[in-house]
This record gives C-alpha cells, structure tokens and sequence, in this order.
C-alpha cells in the first residue's frame, strides 16, 4: 500500500529551501495574488493528508518542488510551467480540479495540466513505450510543448531521487522509460546536459556492474585526462593562430553511457574506445570561406597527429541530408590515445546544435520531417529571449494527417486520419477485419464505420458469422484494408458456391436423386448461364429455387440421349429382348422380360447413373420418352417414384449370361482420419488386377474422414467380396455402395 503523506523535518527544510530559491528564479514573471493563492493551495495539500507518497516513498510535493527548480535552471521555464508542476498533486488526487487552477491561475496554466492529464491516461493503457509511435503520440497529446519538458524534468529528477530505493520492479521500469523514451525527447529538444544524465542515471539502475566499471576507469584517470586534453588543444591551438584563424576549442570526455555503447559495439574493452576524448574546433568565419578554413583546420590537426583514415567523415563536401555539415576525424594523439575531432564553424555549430536538426539524428535518432521543422522552432523560442512569452501561447499542431490508437494489451499502430475500425481490424489480422462487428473503444461499443481519434483504446469484437460485405470498401479508409476485403469478398463468392452446391446434392438426395455432373452442366447451359459460379451464386442468393432446379433435371435425365457403344454401361449387343419361341419357352413367362445378353442389336440403352447397376444385380427396364430404356437396380432410390408413376413404362429384365464387361460403382466409406488408412484402402483395389480405381474424393473433420470411390467392377459377385476386405481396414467404420 502507498504511505499516506506525513512531511519529515528533513523534507519541510528542504521544501521551504527550494521555495525560496524558484520564487527568486520565477518572481519577475510572478502575477499578483499567484504566492499567496499558491501558498493556500500548497497547505490544503499538506493539512489533509490526502497525498500519497509514490511507489518508492517519496514525498509529491517536495518531489514537485525539485522538479520546479530543475526546469527552472537547466531548461528556463517560468511562471506558468512552474504552477503547473506545483500543483499538479492536488490535481491528480482530486483536490483540485483544472478549472478551478484554469479560474485562479489563467488558461495556460489550466492547458498544461490537462497535457499532463491526457498523457498519465496514455499511460494507464499500459502502452509499450519503447515504440516509436508511443513517442510520436506522447508529442501529439501534449498540446503544449512545456507538458513534455516537464515530463522529461520530472523524470530526471525521480531518477536522481531513487538511488536508494529498494523496490527493484519500479526502479528498473522507470529507468527502461527513461532509456527508452525520455533520453531520446530531450535529445529531440536539444537538452543534451539532461539527456546525458538520463542516459547515464539508467544505465546505472540498469547495468550496475556496467556503470561502475566504467566510472571508477574514468575516476582513476580524471586528473590525468583533462591534463592530455589540454596538451591536446595546446599545440593544436598554436598552430591555428598562427595560420590567422579565428577560433575556439571544446574538449570534453564522453559520457558513461556513450563509452559503454562504444564497447558493446565494438566489442572491447574500456581501453579499447577509440574516441574516448572528443574535441571540437569551432571556427569564426564568413559564409564564403567556411569550406576552405576547415580544410585548413584539418590538414593541421592531421599534420601534427596521424589520422586514421578509416575513420574520416567528410560532410563538408555533401553534406547530410538533413543539412548537417561537418568534419569528423580521428586521429592519435600524445601517447598513442585516439580523440575524435570535429571541425566545422560556427554557422554549422548552430546548425548542429539545434537539437532536432542533424547533430541528435548523427546519433542515431531517427525522425519525421514534420516533426523536425516542429521541433526547431521550438528549439528557436526557447533560445530567443522572448521564448517563454512565445511558448506561453504555443499551442501545438503536429500529426494533424496522423492518429494513433492502442491494443487492449498496449500495442500502438498508426493509421491516416478518417481510419476506421474496419481499418483497424484488417490491420490486425485479414480474418479479424473478416469477422469484425464492431469494436469497443474506451470501453464504449462502437459500429465498423467508428473513426479512429489519437489515443483510443481499440477492443475489436467479431463473429462466425460475419461475412466482408461490398460496402465495406466504402467504409475502409486504407489501401491495406480494401485489398484485403477485396480478396475476401472473392473468397466469400467462391464459399457460398460451394455452399450453394452441397445444398442442391442434398436436395437431390433427399429426393433419391443422384446429381449427374454432365446433365447438370447441360441444366445450367440450358438456363442460361456461361459460368457455373453464377449459377451457384443466385440458389445461394435464393434467386433460384431448387426445386425447379430438380424438376428440370429429371426431365432432362428421362430425355437423355442414349449413350451406346464402349462407355461406363453395358454395349448393346449384351441385350436381348426374349421375344423368340427358344425364350419364352425357357423362361415360361407370359410377359415380354428384357434380357440382358451379349447378341441383342438395335436396341438403345443406358444403365441408370443414379445407382449404377452391374452384372448379377437384380433390375428392371424404363422407357424414356424418347424410346430408349433405362436399366435400373430394383433398389434404385428412384424405384418407388418410377413404378408408381410411370408403372406402364416399367419392363422387366434380367442378366443372360457372365458379365463380359466393366462397369462403374461408387462406394461411400466414412472412418478415422488415421494416418495411412486412405492408402490401405486404394493398396486393396490396386492388388485385384480386375479392379479399376476410376476416382477418389475424400473430406477429412473432426477426426473423421469420409469420401466417394468410384471403381470399375466385374460383377456383384467380386463387389461383395471387395465389401468386405473394405470393411477390415483398421479405422473403417462404414462402407456402403451409392
């Protein structure tokens, strides 16, 4: 639990101390009435008791008042940045409310404290702050440039505050953040003195040994590096005065953190930093002979130290894209220690020193254009006098084209501004966006059309049943997205096809109809369809009724061309009508019965495909409308409705004979999807060389497996037979002829 807040001697000393110390700072920017209402403001914070100390334990309000001093002396803010951080714990425990302050203290007092309140929300989403993005929205919320100068003075001071604290957990989560997100913001900003700090304060709650090790070679050797820096610049500064130059010289020794990204990347020890000095020769020359004194400049340093030519960096003839100009070189000096020196004059110093122009990206930062040109304003008012006047009415204007939204899990994407949820959610996963209803942003349902706003917490719900729909590319707002939707929407016609068919096969099935592809294909030319997916497309859309779709087909099945000669039926010399005296005596019946023998002629035929007889079968004969006949199994699934409807068209038939030909069967066997079982099955047929396999279709789910074998067979006889080798099979649960 957090400790209520109760002042120790030590902290009400060191409070009045820094009081007194940033109201000598801020006084002239002081207005009347502000000491006295702050001062009865600071005392309702105490006298209640209401503050709780933070994670670490430590007091908000002194905690706010070395933040005030902080900023007031390394980054220059005044009056109303100061009143902002004083009471900001107030505000945020309820207090006070920001109208209030905005009533008592002015509107711009009031606008940083709501920055400051957007952005402790951006945090209680539980963002990943080493994204770029997170960056980029934290600008972007703070609506005020000072809300993030005092965030990243706040956050220098907690880092100097918590040397001693014992909760690990927090300690290496706000020095993550200061890695992460605070050092590069002030590198943005040009505070490079903060920036240093952050960097280094991090690495020494982060990589203790690291830090240590590295300070106490810097310790060891301090009197004695700054007295080379200065043999350094000594004979280096003779020689420039004497070839007329004007100038100045920065020595300085790199920062621990700096030092140790060195030998992480170089993979050496400390004495194997290259660069571990650095100087900086910054000369006062007009504009048209800049280029010529700093080659100048250079062929003395080189000439009096041997350079490593590996390590020239020329952005004095092309200089960096974003205009950075400058020399860089490092070279050996006394004592065979490598220093880097840059040259370059004092125009491209300013440059350099901007803060978001090229000196920070030379580091390694990268960033946005927008930004940039943002950002060095900025810089500009905080280096002009009137600055903090200026600032006072800045109000920014960044990533208006932009907006940025959070995961639930803290996940931050960017997106254009108009983006939608749909955009959102294909931006995830295609099919998420497929399935998207709607999403939840801050906890609030909204539709897919919902645009997106800077710092929304974007929950996506979907559903199975959800299916794209075409006005989705007028919803979608991204290129991303609308290829997609796009895609699933012919991925949706092709599904509802298949859809589509499989409900007519079981139409056609609860008929005791058996759906014939050719005559179906015909069916469909017949309607008038080119493509078959149209066809498919209006039953699925219900423009189409199966039921005239069977009709149809059965009157096209009984108007068939007969198919006679070498095809999947029996030829037509194999029937006989037993109309001779030889056959009626043998088979003593009064009825015409037709047999099916292997000298008949003339006679047109076709073996039914809805159950597909074969030899030994016991079978009728119906006449089609067109005269030929049709030779059905007597337990055809359409047998009932032939003979009671066309009763006068049945004939009788029978088998004359041994089966002189092959003929086609379907078999539906359903078992375990095991591994190998469908190869045990085709291995059984392929043994029997009188066995043709003629096809194999076969749907695995849920564990099962089932599929269609379409064989070429003798006789009923060797059916039976391969029905039951079938029926062994390990897995095989069922095996039935179609």
């Amino acid at each position: 639990m957090t400790e209520r807040l109760e002042f120790t001697t030590i902290e009400k000393e060191e409070t009045l101390a820094l009081y007194q110390q940033i109201r000598e700072e801020i006084a002239p920017s002081l207005q009347e009435g502000d000491e006295e209402r702050m001062r009865q403001d600071l005392m309702k914070m105490v006298e209640t008791h209401q503050l709780p100390r933070n994670v670490f334990g430590l007091n908000p309000i002194l905690l706010s008042f070395q933040t005030a001093l902080l900023m007031v002396e390394e980054i220059g803010l005044r009056r109303d940045a100061v009143l902002a951080v004083l009471l900001r714990p107030g505000v945020e425990t309820g207090l006070l409310t920001i109208d209030e302050v905005g009533s008592q203290y002015g509107l711009s007092v009031a606008r940083i404290l709501h920055g400051l309140q957007r952005i402790q929300e951006l945090y209680q989403k539980n963002p990943v702050v080493e994204s770029e993005n997170f960056r980029n929205l934290l600008l972007s919320f703070a609506e005020d440039m000072r809300v993030i100068l005092i965030m990243i003075a706040d956050r220098v001071n907690l880092m100097r505050q918590i040397k001693e604290a014992s909760d690990a957990d927090a300690k290496r989560e706000v020095s993550q953040e200061a890695a992460y997100l605070y050092a590069p913001l002030a590198h943005k900003l040009g505070l490079y003195k903060l920036k240093s700090e952050l960097e280094d304060l991090s690495l020494k709650y982060l990589e203790h040994d690291a830090y240590y090790h590295i300070k106490e070679k810097l310790s060891e050797t301090k009197k004695s590096r700054d007295a080379y820096i200065d043999r350094f610049i000594a004979p280096v500064s003779e020689r420039l005065s004497e070839a007329g130059i004007k100038f100045h010289i920065k020595g300085r020794t790199k920062s621990i953190h700096s030092i140790w990204q060195k030998m992480k990347k170089q993979k050496c020890p400390f004495e194997g930093v290259y660069d571990l000095f650095a100087i900086r020769i910054i000369i006062d020359t007009p504009i048209e002979k800049e280029k010529m004194q700093c080659w100048q400049a250079f062929a003395i340093v080189t000439s009096m130290y041997q350079p490593n030519p590996k390590r020239l960096r020329d952005w004095l003839s092309v200089p960096k894209s974003n205009g950075y100009e400058s020399l860089h070189i490092t070279v050996l000096g006394p004592e065979q220690k490598w220093v880097e020196v840059q040259i370059r004059t004092e125009r491209m110093d300013e440059v350099a020193e901007r803060g978001v122009a090229a000196h920070w990206r030379y580091k390694g930062v990268k960033s946005e254009s927008g930004l940039d040109e943002w950002l060095t304003n900025i810089r500009s008012m905080l280096e002009t006098s009137d600055g903090m006047e200026a600032m006072d009415q800045f109000k920014m204007d960044l990533y208006e084209d932009e907006v940025f939204v959070f995961t639930p899990k803290g996940d931050l994407f960017k997106f254009p501004k108009g983006a939608t949820v749909l955009d959102f959610a294909y931006h995830i996963h295609s099919k998420v966006g497929s399935s998207c209803t709607g999403a939840r942003i801050n906890g609030k349902v909204v539709t897919i059309r919902q645009a997106l706003q800077s710092g929304d917490q974007v929950e996506i719900m979907t559903s199975a049943n959800q299916k794209p729909k075409q006005d989705w590319l007028n919803i979608a707002q991204t290129s991303r997205a609308r290829s997609k939707i796009r895609l699933a929407l012919k991925e949706t016609q092709v599904k509802e096809g298949l859809f589509a068919k499989e409900m007519l096969e079981r139409k056609f099935k609860n008929r005791k109809l058996e759906m014939d592809d050719s005559i179906m294909q015909l069916l469909i030319r017949k309607l008038g369809f080119k493509e078959v997916s149209d066809f498919y497309r209006q039953v699925a859309n219900g423009e189409l009724d199966p039921a005239v779709i069977i009709e149809k087909y059965i009157e096209l099945q009984q108007g068939d061309q007969p198919v006679t000669g070498n095809n999947v039926a029996e030829s037509a010399a194999n029937f006989v009508l037993e109309n001779s005296k030889h056959s009626v005596a043998t088979n003593q019946m009064a009825d015409d019965v037709l047999v099916i023998d292997r000298n008949l002629k003339g006679i047109d035929y076709q073996l039914a495909r809805c159950c597909q007889p074969i030899y030994g079968d016991k079978v009728f004969g119906f006449v089609t409308i067109n005269g030929g006949i049709k030779i059905h199994r007597e337990d055809c699934p359409n047998a009932p409705e032939l003979k009671k409807r066309f009763g006068y068209r049945i004939v009788k038939a029978k088998w004359s004979g041994k089966g002189a030909s092959q003929y086609a069967i379907t078999l539906r066997i359903i078992g375990n999807d095991d591994i190998g079982i469908v190869n045990n099955l085709t291995n059984i047929i392929s043994r029997d060389e009188k066995l043709i396999l003629r096809s194999i279709n076969i749907d695995s789910h849920d564990g099962l497996f089932s599929g269609n074998l379409t064989i070429m067979i003798d006789d009923n006889t060797r059916l039976e037979a391969l029905l039951k080798k079938l029926r062994t099979v390990r897995g095989v649960k069922q095996v039935e002829r179609l």
